[in-house]
């Protein structure tokens, strides 16, 4: 991919008038919050920490003294949660022009299990976005050519849909993950396809950000784990956050953006770098697989996901 123009955050468009909700305060979440904001997007940052959002918001706030971004709690571990944040949105907002599918937990070294018994990381990171993303649709809808985007990782190449055992009762902490973030991508291509065949309107992009120095090593596997020491001792491994979210700006603003792609950093197989058009893992394109898993994620959550975006209201 010689060809593809070096993207950096200044050359994200102007993004006045265009609301967006990013997902998960720290990290990524936050210095792509912070990059809309700086470019005129109003914001909401959603997270399930008040302290630590509210915290965030005043870091941009004083950054960006011009911002228009505000917290919201949200809870992805927690059905309830997303949907009366779901609800909330859709009695306030007039409509929504960007979804953030951003927040994530990564490798917990013991199963642990969200508010409704799913294992965290499944229903954290795919579930609970796929929840979100069917409350949202609605509002998505009367958007401005709205997008959504969905946050992979490189460790989906692993990844596979465990059917037989989608909660990871056999836990591996690795596996599992991997398994949520290949079902991100699924998600993103799947909603785009039902989207062309509905005429919903909305793009929906996965993205990854190569590997990134942020706390979800640290909160996820703990700091004295292989993956926190290495997180503290060898960060030069790591790109800075700020870069890590490029990929996720660029398919958030970029009038170039192609549907049905994947983007992700260009250096060193995707780990790091400016943002180009990534690979995905073939396992990552069965359409039987993708179809299969989004009627069992609507029983999971009980949303009707098709029912809902297609309501006119």
């Amino acid at each position: 991919m010689k060809d593809f123009p070096k993207w950096t955050a200044a050359d994200i468009p102007p993004q006045n008038g265009r609301l967006s909700i990013v997902t998960g305060t720290g990290g990524l979440g936050f210095e792509t919050a912070l990059e809309l904001a700086k470019n005129g997007a109003d914001v909401i940052l959603a997270g399930r920490n008040a302290i630590k959002g509210t915290e965030a918001v005043k870091r941009i706030r004083n950054l960006v003294p011009t911002a228009n971004i505000r917290f919201e709690e949200l809870d992805l571990a927690d059905l309830d949660s997303v949907k009366s944040f779901g609800d909330r949105m859709n009695k306030e907002l007039q409509h929504l022009d960007l979804l953030i599918n951003n927040a994530a937990v990564m490798t917990p070294p013991s199963r642990k299990l969200t508010k409704d018994g799913f294992e965290l990381q499944f229903g954290t990171n795919y579930l609970g976005h796929f929840a979100l993303t069917a409350y949202l649709m609605p509002l998505l809808r009367k958007g401005e050519k709205p997008r959504v985007i969905h946050l992979s990782s490189v460790a989906h190449r692993n990844g596979q849909i465990h059917f037989d055992d989608l909660q990871f009762e056999k836990y591996d902490a690795s596996k599992a993950y991997a398994q949520s973030k290949i079902a991100m991508i699924m998600f993103a291509l799947e909603l785009q396809r039902r989207s062309d065949k509905e005429g919903w309107g909305v793009l929906s992009i996965p993205v990854h950000p190569g590997i990134s120095r942020t706390d979800l090593l640290i909160n996820g596997a703990g700091p004295n784990s292989f993956a926190g020491i290495t997180r503290r001792f060898l960060a030069v491994l790591f790109q800075p956050s700020a870069q890590g979210a490029l990929p996720t700006l660029f398919a958030a603003t970029s009038p170039h953006v192609k549907s049905g792609a994947y983007y992700g950093p260009s250096r060193l197989s995707e780990t790091r770098g400016l943002p180009k058009p990534g690979k995905m893992a073939p396992q990552a394109l069965d359409t039987t697989v993708s179809s299969k898993l989004w009627d069992i994620s609507n029983q999971l959550t009980h949303v009707d996901f098709d029912r809902i975006a297609s309501m006119h209201s």
